[in-house]
């Protein structure tokens, strides 16, 4: 027996019962989507936390990252944390090394330098092998600087005027720091307290009883922190500025020192892509001013 209808009274129940299924499955679908994706998000949180924490450690506002993960996790921040430490004790061997063959080296050919002053042929020699020296030294000292260090300028500042004071205890001589708390740069301690130490001693070693540092923000570029030590003294004319930054010049030939104190500063402040400016200070001496990068923010 055979029934026939028009097709719309066929179709029209089916679509009918169609319609819903899809729209139901459509919005299972899409649950089922923004479940996973909210899952995915919060289960790769651990990771991208590690990932900052990595990345605080290139900048030098962390040391190491954190030990108390995800089970997954925990085995690789302990590794991360070992490559840290290991490449840390690398590199404070490499710096020693550095320093002790500038300290090593630096007294003899100076001494040798002052001692053959008067015979050209010998001066040019010596300036040659100062100036080999100097420059395999300067690329040992340049691979070893920690560019993610971060050093705290007012106690680090405030040690070093203690020592200075203690120095030239003999004189009357006030030295007057200023500087910001908050103010962090990133340069190794030891190398700060060899750039604003050389700094500091020669300001407190010309100057007639007045010392000032400063250190403030620089306004124009927020990055960077200028640390300016001025002293009283008879200062450098504008004209010997660029030369008494040479190895071994000196304008003063009386008194100690062989003239590589200012050389030593700027070179320095160079390898963490800083620089050392000279200028006349307010009080008619010499003002030296250190422009440094400043340390991440915490």
């Amino acid at each position: 027996m055979t029934a026939a209808a028009p097709r719309d009274v066929v179709s029209r129940p089916i679509r009918a019962a169609l319609t819903p299924l899809l729209a139901t499955l459509a919005v299972l679908a899409t649950m089922l989507m923004t479940a996973a994706l909210v899952q995915l998000h919060l289960g790769l949180r651990p990771v991208r936390r590690l990932r900052d924490q990595v990345a605080a450690i290139r900048s030098g506002a962390r040391e190491k990252v954190d030990e108390e993960q995800t089970t997954e996790l925990r085995p690789l921040a302990l590794e991360l944390n070992a490559l840290t430490k290991d490449n840390a004790r690398t590199l404070a061997a490499a710096r020693q090394s550095a320093a002790n063959l500038a300290h090593a080296l630096k007294t003899p050919v100076a001494t040798l330098a002052l001692g053959v002053r008067d015979q050209p042929v010998n001066i040019a020699q010596v300036e040659r092998i100062d100036g080999i020296i100097r420059h395999h030294l300067g690329r040992a000292r340049a691979e070893a600087v920690d560019r993610r260090s971060s050093t705290v300028l007012a106690p680090a500042i405030a040690d070093l005027v203690g020592t200075v004071r203690l120095m030239h205890a003999g004189r009357t001589l006030t030295i007057d720091a200023r500087v910001n708390p908050d103010l962090a740069v990133a340069v190794d301690l030891h190398d700060i307290q060899e750039l604003i130490g050389n700094l500091l001693d020669n300001a407190a070693s010309h100057a007639r009883a007045f010392v000032r540092v400063e250190a403030v923000r620089d306004l124009t570029d927020r990055r960077r922190i200028l640390i300016t030590i001025t002293d009283d003294g008879d200062g450098i004319p504008e004209s010997e500025r660029a030369r008494i930054v040479l190895p071994g010049v000196r304008l003063d030939e009386h008194g100690d020192g062989h003239g590589f104190g200012l050389a030593i500063v700027s070179e320095l402040a160079g390898l963490y892509g800083g620089r050392l400016t000279l200028g006349a200070g307010s009080d008619g001496g010499l003002a030296a001013t250190l422009s440094l990068p400043a340390a991440a923010e915490l």
